[in-house]
């Protein structure tokens, strides 16, 4: 199942909020080999209410855009972690990314899971987290 994304697929589920989002410094691709989507799907085959925010722009409030959760967020570099993505062994910057749409490297951070759990603290006004 491809997993809600928007406001509005999760309104087509008939669902206000989701139990978990998770954020991916991925595209979210519904694939096996992909571990936002073989746990996202996990967890909405037992019976969870899942999102997923893939590759929030960090410059924006875009990590709010599904509102809090009802339990909890999961969150995740990606498949890749991603100072290995954006650096070759030379330190140098590497310019594409497969995981990413049109394979251009912009769009995540250095040390993602620290900056996408502080966006989530400063939009959502978290504090515990």
């Amino acid at each position: 199942m491809f997993l809600p994304t928007t406001k509005e697929d999760m309104h087509k589920l008939g669902w206000d909020a989701s139990d978990i989002t998770l954020v991916s410094g991925d595209t979210y691709i519904d694939s096996p080999f992909i571990g936002t989507a073989v746990i996202g799907n996990w967890l909405y085959i037992h019976g969870f209410k899942i999102a997923v925010i893939a590759q929030p722009d960090i410059k924006t409030d875009e990590i709010a855009r599904l509102g809090e959760p009802k339990l909890f967020w999961g969150v995740n570099a990606g498949a890749i972690d991603s100072l290995v993505a954006n650096y070759t062994a030379l330190n140098k910057v590497r310019n594409n990314d497969d995981l990413t749409p049109v394979g251009i490297n912009n769009k995540r951070p250095d040390r993602a899971c620290a900056v996408y759990t502080n966006l989530i603290r400063k939009y959502l006004k978290i504090q515990n987290l």
